[in-house]
């Protein structure tokens, strides 16, 4: 029997290794009930591949997957794929194309009575808004409206956890924004419990309750949308989580000193060792009244929510890169004042490579 005390998804010490590749790493997660919680990562960081360890289509080399305090996999332990109550949305949707959209909700249903499984397919399409499209063909649909249908037949069979791998990426711009939305509100209101798989850190930032930040393999920062881009515990995972401008400085007095400022970290470093400094874009203004640190304009870009402004600032080799929703009125070439907004700089203990 479930346990309703143990989280639904719960990763103990997971690792899967492909002949002599490791594609995952001692990875350990709980998902949080009624949350979406996003894997994000470069593409190869084995998100993908951790989907289909929890869905029973791969088996990890070691570790444990339980559901509801249930294991699933493990030493001597696998229970099949089609056991786990585990919905699975693919990034093309997988429709079957001979099909009609009720067809298609019905599949996953063919254990049921034939009056229950009727019922459950008008449910669930009138709860995703697709009771007009029961008669039509997957061809007849649009980008938008297949994707609803395959979620609409994940969710059918009520499953106790929701699989998403990219499920928004083969959709245009302005549609995925709002297919994203409609999802995301469909499935907090069903209180479903769904983990995304996403490359995509602005999407993570947007939809997921809980953030896995992964990296070859392994997991680089847990937590929430504030605390991984606020609260980054590593180069990495702040610069993934958005651009950032990188100093090297000095540790000295509990702040690293660099040729624009100090600035306080809480690190445990020695007097005189090296540090880093990521400092955000939107952490840079135009000082009034000739007030700040005195810098160049390089070259402005007009991105209409904001503006992208590169200045030089002596002694520095890079132009530092600053953004402004306000209008800028200065010319490429003219002199300005920056200032800085520590809370939006970064300190970690020693500079990265970017590869």
């Amino acid at each position: 029997m479930p346990d309703p005390i143990s989280p639904p998804l719960q990763l103990d010490r997971i690792s899967c290794r492909f002949g002599r590749h490791e594609v995952l790493k001692d990875i350990s997660v709980e998902v949080p009930a009624g949350q979406i919680t996003c894997l994000l990562g470069e593409s190869g960081c084995g998100k993908s591949t951790l989907l289909r360890l929890i869905s029973g289509v791969e088996r990890p080399t070691s570790g444990a997957i339980f559901m509801a305090g249930r294991q699933i996999t493990g030493e001597g332990v696998f229970v099949e794929p089609e056991q786990r109550r585990i919905g699975f949305m693919f990034q093309d949707y997988a429709l079957f194309p001979h099909l009609s959209v009720a067809d298609n909700l019905t599949f996953g249903l063919r254990d049921l009575p034939g009056d229950l499984r009727r019922a459950r397919v008008t449910d669930i399409a009138e709860r995703i808004g697709i009771a007009h499209l029961l008669d039509r063909f997957p061809y007849a649909l649009s980008g938008g409206e297949q994707q609803r249908v395959a979620l609409a037949r994940a969710l059918a069979p009520q499953p106790a956890i929701l699989l998403m791998d990219e499920p928004f990426s083969n959709l245009d711009q302005g549609l995925r924004e709002r297919v994203r939305r409609e999802t995301v509100d469909t499935l907090r209101k069903l209180g479903t419990t769904a983990i995304l798989v996403t490359h995509d850190p602005q999407e993570a930032l947007a939809v997921g309750d809980q953030i896995v930040l992964m990296k070859q393999g392994r997991i680089e920062q847990i937590g929430s949308s504030f605390d991984i881009y606020d609260r980054p515990n590593s180069a990495y995972c702040a610069e993934f989580m958005g651009p950032c401008n990188r100093l090297t400085g000095i540790w000295a007095g509990g702040e690293i000193e660099t040729p624009i400022g100090r600035f306080a970290g809480n690190l445990d470093l020695p007097d005189g060792a090296l540090a880093l400094a990521c400092i955000r874009p939107q952490a840079i203004t135009i000082g009034q009244n000739g007030e700040g640190i005195v810098a160049r304009i390089l070259g402005k870009t007009f991105l209409g929510e904001s503006e992208q402004i590169d200045v030089s600032v002596h002694p520095l080799a890079e132009p530092l890169r600053m953004h402004s929703h306000e209008r800028i009125p200065m010319k490429i070439g003219e002199q300005v004042h920056l200032q800085l907004n520590g809370a939006q700089v970064h300190v970690f203990a020693e500079p990265v490579s970017r590869n």
